[in-house]
């Protein structure tokens, strides 16, 4: 890939033979790998910027090599935050503090892990540097170790504490940030919290991921900077928000803390099937909803998951204890915390009768039909109007901090718009509606009436079977004239994250389709152009047929005797000279126990024209990439079905993650005959490339033939690409993923592609000697047989 950088890196000499230049080279390819045209262009102007600040060569490099590191760990989003708050910084601090601190970007983003709590990071720097400018460096310097101990938060309060401190003590400033004082000492072990979420962050996606068998996305969530009590856990945009830190709670340790919550916050997204209405509650009737919805979610997990109810009951086992900072406590929140307890434990036998009356009637009422969250309303609203008639009405002031750490704020269970759930996050509900296809006859068919401007997204298709033709003869029936394709039922796969370094479950979505027919003659046509080329693969089917059983001389040990090795044999016992022990035969069947899908990438691209631009004269009669896809796929089709090898024409594209089109124009128990020529002359280019979800599902047809070797040779112009993925990086690491998932089943993958700079990624998808690159696109038709007749000779 080649860039001007002149205009961008001003500041630098940039000229081919300057090592500038390549390091500026190295830097963009890697940037390219994780970032999207707009994160990239961000990034060539931040070049810009930092070049326009004066500041020297070396905060230019440091910047450029450091940025693609920092947009892999939180996101391409925060490039233009960063260099907004650098150049801010440059009218308070000196230009090697501003390349000191670019250094540790990459530190910070991977430590603080969201890119909410590094924008806070950077106001933090920005407060710092006007209040206490002189401490920027020293902390900069023990930054690893500040935050290997301290959230965002604990790091605020313990840098507030040393600008006001040494306010004027610009000396003093100097030497607490560098924590060479015991006060710095001190204020760093107050804010030290027990167990930060970055640490535990992958184990806690594990654990999830055990439970339920499926993905959940959690991010860090900064505390209250002005004291040390964190956020309650929340889940906003189908994404779990967790506290960045926890610290022991009753002899809890943080890592059990952090399984409470995550368990618990998973349990709403897995079994919330619907939002409750807020129409004409009050906050303090909700906080009491609240509580039997929460109730009611944990009794569906420990009904899967029995072992979750010892983790949750820990919070109640021990007598009720508050927090250091909670010097008392509201008698509701109490009774409220006494019926959390008596929800969750059968066993619990409150003081209070109609605690336990309504704990049973609830757990009745969940006995009956536990999905109805409706029964949580009637519940949360019985015990606030028992708990306001023996005393005032609740004020939500005395209720809303329930020491209960693990549980969340309930903002996910609530409706405060119509068809919350259908606005955001729709992909993640639990099963989606499904499309009805009812097969019916010819009676049924004739007395429905056809629904206007329904496609195939209807929520019913009806579909007949039987024939139907006109009555002049054509030769064409209704079912031709008038009717469609089928389609078939969807087909959902994993995809593979690698910002998480976790598979989306059934995220992508594969619908086989049919592509209209063509003229079976241009198939056969085919023959005749290539000739010579036919000639030469003609010699490669004579090597590649199976020879059936073939004999083989010369070995020590095998089935059969070698008569006239073994007359020599014993005529050179007899003559005294050491005999030559091969004297068997061995018996070897030659077969080709082989199956083989050759897989087609059909996206808009493959309509370009080879070797000539448009406008140019002979343009419209110039072959496209998809004539010499269509012509190199018949000549190896026609190979493969004189050798005998069982095969399957395919073909894909894609309209985002939801519609994969896949297209079958041949399968492996369809002769090679007119209707699969048909299909193939009549082949269309148009979309996208999600390769991943398309190599998976060609894996599946290959998973369903008895061959013991199985190959998907995949012929693409390109690297995956879609329109609803933006990270260039994302649907390549997916396809990697899906290559190496293939191979756990034992399906070899081999990619012929056709894009002269697949040198930058299709190794790191297949792996090398995985692959071919046609430089010479005309050359196709040559060069697909022989690779076949090379991967399977």
């Amino acid at each position: 890939m080649s860039i001007d950088f002149s205009q961008y890196v001003s500041c630098l000499d940039t000229s081919d033979s300057h090592e500038h230049r390549e390091a500026l080279e190295s830097a963009y390819h890697e940037a390219a790998r994780v970032m999207s045209p707009r994160g990239l262009q961000n990034y060539l102007e931040g070049m810009r910027a930092m070049c326009s600040m004066g500041r020297g060569q070396d905060l230019v490099l440091t910047y450029v090599q450091e940025m693609p590191v920092v947009a892999k760990e939180v996101g391409e989003d925060v490039i233009p935050d960063i260099v907004t708050s650098l150049m801010k910084l440059a009218s308070h601090t000196s230009g090697t503090v501003i390349t000191l601190i670019m250094s540790n970007m990459p530190m910070v983003a991977r430590r603080l892990g969201d890119v909410d709590v590094l924008r806070g990071y950077l106001k933090l720097l920005h407060q710092l540097a006007g209040k206490a400018p002189r401490g920027l460096r020293p902390m900069m310097e023990n930054l690893d170790e500040l935050l290997s101990k301290l959230t965002l938060g604990g790091l605020r309060r313990w840098a507030q504490w040393g600008m006001q401190a040494h306010q004027r003590d610009l000396d003093g400033q100097m030497a607490y940030f560098a924590l060479r004082t015991e006060s710095a000492k001190a204020v760093l072990q107050k804010e030290r919290r027990g167990t930060l979420f970055i640490d535990n962050q992958r184990k806690l996606n594990f654990y999830l991921r055990a439970l339920w068998a499926r993905a959940f996305f959690m991010r860090p969530t900064s505390g209250d900077y002005e004291s040390r009590q964190g956020l309650k856990p929340f889940i906003e945009d189908f994404q779990i928000h967790l506290p960045d830190a926890f610290d022991t709670f009753r002899g809890i340790s943080g890592i059990e803390i952090y399984r409470a919550a995550a368990a618990h916050c998973a349990a709403h997204m897995v079994y919330t099937r619907a939002p409750l209405s807020a129409e004409q509650l009050t906050p303090a009737q909700m906080k009491f909803i609240d509580l039997f919805e929460d109730a009611r979610v944990e009794y569906l997990a420990i009904r899967d998951f029995p072992g979750l109810k010892k983790l949750w009951l820990s919070f109640y086992n021990n007598p009720l204890t508050l927090a250091d900072d909670i010097t008392d406590i509201h008698p509701t929140l109490e009774l409220m915390m006494r019926m959390a307890q008596a929800l969750l434990d059968e066993n619990y036998c409150d003081d209070e009768d109609d605690i336990n009356a309504i704990a049973e009637a609830f757990r009745v009422a969940l006995g009956r039909d536990p999905q109805q969250n409706r029964i949580s309303w009637m519940a949360g609203i019985d015990f606030y109007n028992r708990v306001a008639e023996k005393a005032a009405l609740p004020n939500l002031r005395h209720i809303e901090n329930m020491p209960i750490p693990y549980r969340d704020d309930n903002r996910y269970v609530w409706a405060f718009a119509e068809n919350l759930f259908e606005l955001r996050g729709a992909e993640y509900l639990p099963e989606p509606n499904k499309q009805v296809r009812r097969y019916v006859n010819i009676i049924e068919m004739a007395n429905e009436v056809d629904v206007p401007g329904a496609g195939d997204d209807a929520q019913e298709i009806w579909v007949c079977a039987d024939e139907v033709f006109p009555y002049e003869d054509q030769g064409i029936s209704y079912n031709r004239l008038e009717g469609k394709e089928p389609v078939s039922d969807p087909y959902h796969y994993d995809e593979w994250d690698y910002h998480v370094q976790l598979a989306r479950p059934e995220w992508a979505t594969v619908i086989e389709r049919r592509q209209p027919r063509g003229n079976p003659e241009v198939m056969d046509e085919i023959l005749t152009k290539y000739k010579p080329i036919a000639s030469r693969i003609r010699r490669l089917i004579d090597a590649l047929q199976p020879q059936g059983i073939v004999r083989r001389r010369g070995y020590e040990e095998g089935e059969e005797l070698d008569l006239n090795a073994a007359v020599r044999a014993m005529i050179d016992i007899r003559r005294g000279i050491m005999p030559d022990p091969r004297i068997n035969i061995r018996i070897i069947r030659h077969i080709r126990d082989l199956a083989i899908v050759v897989l087609m990438d059909l996206s808009e691209s493959t309509n370009e024209k080879v070797g000539i631009d448009e406008g140019e004269e002979g343009y419209e009669d110039a072959p496209s990439i998809l004539d010499l896809t269509r012509e190199s796929t018949g000549l190896l089709a026609w190979a493969i079905d004189s050798i005998g090898d069982a095969f399957a024409v395919h073909g894909f594209a894609s309209d985002g993650r939801h519609d994969v089109q896949y297209y079958r124009f041949k399968d492996f128990n369809q002769p090679y005959g007119d209707e699969a020529k048909a299909r193939l002359a009549g082949m269309r280019g148009g979309l996208s490339t999600r390769m991943g979800a398309a190599l998976r599902h060609a894996g599946w047809h290959l998973t369903q033939q008895p061959a013991q070797k199985r190959l998907v040779l995949l012929v693409t112009d390109g690297a995956p690409a879609d329109i609803d993925e933006r990270d260039p990086q994302y649907l390549r690491h997916d396809a990697k993923k899906a290559v190496e998932d293939l191979a756990m089943q034992g399906i070899y993958t081999y990619c012929l592609t056709l894009d002269p700079q697949a040198d930058r990624y299709v190794a790191r998808i297949f792996g090398e000697n995985r692959y071919s690159i046609v430089d010479h696109v005309e050359r196709l038709p040559e060069r697909l047989p022989a690779v076949f007749a090379a991967i399977t000779g």
